[in-house]
């Protein structure tokens, strides 16, 4: 056997050996069939000896191995023929025993049948017996009633119910149908009476106080905090949603719900009229009207920022008597408004309490609606509702038509002041509107337009008044006993700009009032600005009718100095309060030039008072005083002109200053500007004459004739229009 061939890497001879290997094994060439030799190596006779000793171990390790293998090969068959005879006897016993079993299982699951069947049997018959005791079981409880154990009461209607449906189904002609048909009516009758009582003992009114903090809330916290409005415990609405949710489903009746709305519905009216007696209470007792603008911090209710009252006349009054602090509008003007404090101060109350009434009921419908929405059945809510809210409604809107009648009223009187008293509470429901018709979506058309309807009373009514207004102003008459003997401000421009000043807070609501009177297509669906220019059309010919009536009673004066005083009055009165006020802006809207054209008719005026003075001056001109040589002596003729034109000019001064000192110009400014250039010209033409005349020999008693120097005719104008001087 030929060693193994060596395939070594270090270096090689030609013949591919090395030649250290040379040296350990002896090199064979053989010849191989292409002519090549190759090298074998020869493994030297020790290490070959070991190699071989190595192997025959290993062999007979091996040999060993197969044996041990080989026994357990037949100790494994051996015991596969052992299991295989245990499992072939087992299966010869299972079969004889499910040949045993099988039979008494079926005789089992016979008698188990039967078994079930007779305990049904049973089952049904105390079913059925049971209900045949329904009635003496539940006679006690249903006789108590459900106060303090609603549950326990439900539960035996709940077992009566069931009774009369068997009996029905099974024995209609049982006497124990009729009598637990007997007992269940009662048992509902108990139930509605339980009904009724709740809600009676634990509806109660709402606060006015409450009513004010609900109401208020929205416009003053910067953080609103929720109003808590709890009509009914937690504990009584559960109850009732109970009671209300098992007439409905098992009573098969109806009247409960009438019941609810009524009780509520008196609640609801209770409330908005303890909220309106709130108000008079605390008028009468303060003095002065409630608002919340000044509420009364209690412990549980929040700081709140004031609410902004509905405009009325007193507004205006208090503008008015700013200008009187300008001179418009003092004491020597002679004031001829109307005291009307106390009066409106009773119109304050009844429009915050009606206006207030308004919002009241808004909030507190919807909380009743969110309340009634957890007792009465969904497609009963609307209808209920309905019902519930129709008295405080009614009343309310009875109200609002009561205050359209007395507006009617006030204008056939010609006080239109009173007929203020539609425009903020107009105003207030037009801007309610849109919650008023969310409230009341679902409810029946009458409801919904009860307030449309009053709105389109109101507009009505104030459109009838402003124009009813602007012609009293017209056609106001010209008394002779009703004119201010000063010439001061007359009583019809002071009203006249009172309500015009009134206005300028119900631009929107007055500008609607007049659109709503227009018969062309475009105000059917008027804007902002149509209806501020149609305010600007009305304002401008209020004062073109005031201007006219005021020339028309200027004629009563038979001095036209005291008349043009009158109208001077009376324009720069108009002018310095429309200027103090938006109503210029307001004007302006379709009369621009309207400041202008007032101030020219005060200087004309201005003008005209000067020409009185002309017969005083006129006696001093020098176009009428007589010629004559310096140092010349004078002529009887023309001394007597002299003394003429100085005693004309001393009587006609000392008469108009008499007449004139008691005249008034309010207004100090202008009062300044008459007496300074009246005095510039008196005292210039006088200066002058005086110069000429006042060294000339005309007279042995000159002191009788030159009574008065320059100055003192300056200080004798200075006192004009002034009563007190």
């Amino acid at each position: 056997m030929a060693p193994p061939a060596h395939s070594g890497a270090g270096p090689r001879s030609e013949v591919g050996v090395t030649a250290t290997e040379a040296e350990k094994a002896h090199t064979l060439r053989e010849n191989t069939g292409s002519g090549t030799h190759r090298v074998v190596e020869m493994i030297p006779p020790q290490e070959a000896s070991v190699r071989r000793r190595e192997i025959e171990d290993k062999l007979k390790q091996e040999e060993e191995t197969l044996s041990f293998i080989r026994d357990s090969l037949e100790k494994s068959d051996q015991l596969t023929k052992n299991m295989v005879s245990i499992l072939s006897s087992f299966e010869s016993r299972l079969m004889k025993l499910e040949n045993s079993i099988i039979p008494v299982h079926k005789q089992t699951e016979n008698l188990q049948r039967l078994q079930e069947n007779v305990e049904k049997t049973l089952s049904c018959l105390d079913h059925v017996i049971s209900y045949y005791h329904v009635a003496s079981d539940t006679e006690k409880i249903i006789r108590e009633g459900p106060t303090g154990r609603l549950e326990e009461y439900l539960g035996s209607m709940a077992k009566i119910q069931k009774a009369v449906e068997y009996f029905q189904d099974n024995s209609p002609d049982s006497p124990e149908l009729n009598k637990v048909k007997l007992l269940f009516e009662r048992g509902k009758e108990s139930l509605e009476s339980e009904f009724r009582s709740l809600m009676t003992r634990h509806s109660k009114v709402v606060s006015p106080v409450l009513i004010l903090d609900l109401i208020s809330g929205e416009e003053e916290m910067e953080v609103q905090e929720e109003v808590p409005l709890e009509h009914l415990p937690e504990g009584v609405l559960l109850d009732v949603v109970r009671i209300s949710r098992w007439l409905v489903e098992y009573g098969r009746n109806q009247d409960f719900m009438n019941v609810y709305y009524q009780i509520r519905s008196s609640q609801l009216d209770r409330s908005i009229r303890g909220l309106k007696e709130h108000f008079r209470k605390s008028t009468s007792a303060s003095g002065v009207p409630y608002s919340p603008a000044i509420p009364t911090k209690r412990k549980d209710t929040p700081t709140k920022k004031p609410i902004k009252r509905p405009g009325t006349i007193r507004k205006a009054q208090n503008l008015l008597k700013q200008y009187s602090q300008h001179g418009l509008d003092g004491k020597k003007g002679g004031s001829n408004l109307i005291p009307l404090e106390g009066r409106d101060d009773m119109l304050d109350v009844e429009t915050n309490a009606y206006i207030h009434c308004i919002s009241a009921f808004v909030k507190l419908a919807q909380s009743e609606y969110q309340l009634l929405m957890e007792v009465i059945p969904e497609h009963h809510q609307k209808k209920t509702f309905d019902s519930l809210i129709q008295d405080a409604l009614d009343g309310l809107m009875l109200e609002g038509e009561n205050i359209v009648s007395a507006a009617r009223k006030a204008i056939v009187r010609h006080d239109f002041s009173a007929v203020l008293t539609v425009f903020p509470i107009l105003r207030h429901l037009k801007q309610t509107k849109p919650e008023f018709d969310q409230v009341l979506q679902g409810t029946a058309a009458s409801t919904k337009n009860k307030l449309p309807s009053l709105i389109t009373s109101m507009e009505t009514v104030g459109a009838k008044a402003l124009e009813d207004f602007a012609d009293n102003i017209k056609n106001d008459p010209d008394k002779e006993y009703n004119m201010p003997k000063d010439g001061t401000v007359h009583e019809l421009t002071s009203n006249a700009i009172l309500f015009l000043q009134q206005l300028l807070d119900f631009q929107e609501t007055a500008g609607a009032m007049l659109a709503s009177q227009e018969t062309s297509s475009s105000a059917t669906s008027y804007s902002s600005e149509f209806s501020k220019r149609l305010l600007s059309t009305y304002l401008c010919k209020v004062l073109g009718n005031l201007q006219l009536n005021l020339l028309s009673k200027s004629k009563v004066y038979e001095d036209p100095a005291l008349s043009a005083i009158f109208l001077h009055n009376n324009y720069n009165y108009i002018l310095k309060a429309l200027e103090k006020s938006e109503l210029i802006q307001l004007v302006a809207v379709t009369q621009k030039t309207a400041e202008c054209c007032y101030r020219e008719h005060i200087e004309q005026q201005i003008q005209t008072y000067q020409r009185s003075w002309l017969k005083v001056t006129d006696y001093i001109a020098e176009k009428n005083l007589p010629v004559f040589q310096p140092g010349a002596k004078l002529r009887d003729k023309e001394r007597q002109m002299i003394k003429e034109r100085f005693k004309g000019f001393n009587d006609g001064l000392e008469e108009l200053c008499k007449i004139q000192k008691a005249w008034a110009i309010p207004d100090t400014e202008q009062r300044d500007k008459i007496r300074q250039a009246q005095k510039h010209i008196v005292k210039e033409t006088y200066g002058a004459f005086l110069h000429r005349y006042g060294s000339v020999p005309f007279t042995k008693n000159p002191e009788k004739y030159i009574k008065y120097h320059v100055e003192q005719v300056g200080d004798m104008i200075d006192r004009l229009f002034d009563t007190s001087a």
